[in-house]
């Protein structure tokens, strides 16, 4: 069946919310339901996998046009994006990764 095909057959015969695989890693395609303002339609969402094999976040990024991808590409690649993130790292404190965080102290109320 042809990309476009399968594509239509998801909008009509979908549920809502619906999250389909693809076969780029970490690319989904999602079925948003229908409003009082527009009919049903799809969005990619895109959420890495970690080593895990699971998603790296727990919500992803839904992209539904060219001029979208477009826009968080310019951000992404953006030299100001990267000296952003080296400075959270350098002020944010390692992140320990696979290994269950020992119980946090809790603020009575």
């Amino acid at each position: 069946m042809e990309l476009t095909e399968t594509l239509k057959a998801f909008i009509e015969e979908g549920g809502d919310w619906e999250r389909k695989a693809t076969t780029l890693a970490g690319v989904f395609i999602i079925r948003l339901p229908a409003t009082k303002n527009r009919p049903a339609s799809l969005a990619i969402d895109i959420n890495p996998l970690g080593e895990n094999g699971l998603p790296m976040k727990k919500k992803g990024i839904m992209i539904m046009n060219a001029a979208e991808l477009a826009a968080f590409r310019a951000v992404f690649n953006s030299d100001k994006m990267d000296s952003l993130l080296k400075a959270l790292e350098e002020v944010l404190p390692e992140r320990k990764t696979g290994a269950k965080s020992k119980k946090a102290d809790v603020v009575q109320l």
